[in-house]
């Protein structure tokens, strides 16, 4: 067990110092983040004001809370359904993946969460930095939705990479898996609530998107860090995530194994 958290830990630092090369790239994204959070103010700050004010639970300042928080977890959160792993199996690289002595599984996320967790640095909090002192918005007074909160930071962002490395393992089946990534994108973007919140949906989405893991990854870590779920509410928001992350596990373990068993490399 000390053994595992420590190559946890090792392949986490790696995927972090690995993401903190790309500081160009950092820097267009957060260029990326905050004009696209400006153009969300403009559009959802009119709907908010022509619903009389507030508009389910929400008003100027919380809807900016919203905005500028999903904004800063854009480029950490996995949303568009890109894995190496599905170039190394088209590759053929997987088949070193699977003779080295670690969890191929592990290795692929570890290093993704380590990738994403410095993406919090240059961009996410330098995107609720611009949206506080720019636009305002309203956010908590006690530490608690904090402390909470980077917990749900970090089991979103883990569970984005669960999620997405067991849409990779469809490699093992398919010759090309965009198709797959690209519906990925589109429906985890709504579902996750980046666009509008997932309170905003009607009954029947809203109820459809509670049943799939894409709130966990998104919209449940700004509800419990902008204060907006609080209490036992935010403990329920968590062991729901604690939920899609085990379930997300043994999906992807079994996919793998399945996968390695199916594994058939042609030279040329």
């Amino acid at each position: 067990m000390r053994a595992n958290l420590q190559i946890t830990r090792r392949l986490v630092w790696s995927g972090f110092r690995q993401q903190s090369t790309y500081r160009l790239a950092a820097l267009g994204g957060l260029v990326a983040n905050a004009t696209f959070g400006f153009l969300k103010v403009a559009i959802l700050f009119a709907t908010v004001r022509a619903a009389g004010g507030e508009l389910n639970g929400y008003d100027v300042a919380t809807m900016s809370a919203y905005i500028w928080l999903s904004q800063g977890l854009l480029g950490s959160v996995n949303l568009h359904g890109r894995s190496e792993l599905t170039e190394r199996i088209k590759s053929g690289d997987v088949t070193i993946d699977f003779l080295r002595p670690l969890n191929v599984q592990l290795s692929h996320v570890a290093s993704e969460v380590g990738a994403s967790l410095f993406a919090l640095i240059p961009r996410g909090l330098p995107s609720i930095g611009i949206g506080v002192v720019v636009v305002g918005m309203a956010m908590p007074d006690s530490p608690w939705p904090y402390l909470l909160g980077f917990l749900s930071v970090v089991l979103g962002i883990t569970l984005g990479a669960l999620v997405v490395y067991a849409i990779g393992t469809s490699g093992f089946w398919l010759i090309e898996t965009r198709g797959i990534q690209s519906l990925y994108m589109v429906v985890s973007g709504l579902l996750a609530g980046l666009f509008v919140p997932i309170g905003l949906f009607p009954t029947w989405l809203l109820a459809f998107a509670e049943a799939t893991p894409f709130p966990s990854m998104l919209m449940y870590p700004v509800d419990i860090l902008s204060g907006r779920v609080s209490g036992v509410g935010s403990l329920r928001l968590v062991g729901v995530q604690c939920f899609w992350l085990g379930l997300t596990w043994l999906a992807g373990h079994f996919l793998t194994a399945a996968g390695r068993r199916k594994l058939e490399v042609q030279g040329g």
